[in-house]
């Protein structure tokens, strides 16, 4: 089943490259909700991350030339719009960092985990940091980058990247005991 989204996606491309509109205008309508995704985890809210989706959809169409075929098209996209929501944070001048929640155990990869717990409430709280500490844990905890690289893209020193890091889990930590806290005493009561 993959190899045929592959091959849409692929048909689509070739028709985007021929500057079809219409092709165009599908390939934005098949990839736009997964790239949402992506972008939600940078943006405050919604509003945010819909603006992010259509600067990266922008740059994407103005690039596409540069695509080399080299890894999957969907994935050379994705990082458009990551790199959209780190341009627009550096525009902003607000950088916010995140813990990775693999580190602390937290699963998001799964709806609830064995507390009950939404990803979409961990996002909520991902969502409220500042920009900063979310940017910073984006780009640790879910992309991948190394401080060194996050410092780099964001204008920061790595160990300052490191500390904001550190201090976005403390954030998070404390909003889960709240929560947790919070959930017990429903139960109890």
């Amino acid at each position: 089943m993959m190899t045929t989204v592959d091959n849409r996606l692929q048909t689509l491309w070739d028709g985007c490259l021929r500057n079809n509109r219409k092709q165009q205008e599908m390939l934005y309508k098949v990839l736009a909700p997964k790239m949402l995704v992506v972008c939600l985890r940078y943006a405050k809210d919604k509003d945010e991350a819909q603006d992010i989706l259509q600067e990266g959809f922008i740059k994407m169409f103005k690039n596409m030339g540069n695509y080399r075929g080299e890894g999957s098209l969907e994935g050379w996209i994705r990082r458009i719009m990551v790199h959209s929501a780190i341009s627009r944070y550096r525009k902003a001048k607000n950088v916010v960092l995140v813990e990775d929640f693999a580190e602390q155990g937290i699963p998001v990869s799964t709806s609830y985990n064995d507390n009950g717990l939404e990803a979409r409430d961990l996002m909520n709280m991902v969502q409220q940091l500042p920009d900063t500490y979310r940017s910073v844990f984006n780009m640790y905890a879910i992309e991948g980058f190394s401080h060194q690289e996050i410092g780099s893209k964001l204008g920061m020193s790595e160990l300052l990247s490191r500390t904001t890091l550190h201090r976005a889990r403390t954030i998070l930590k404390e909003k889960l005991t709240s929560l947790a806290v919070r959930e017990r005493h429903c139960l109890a009561g």
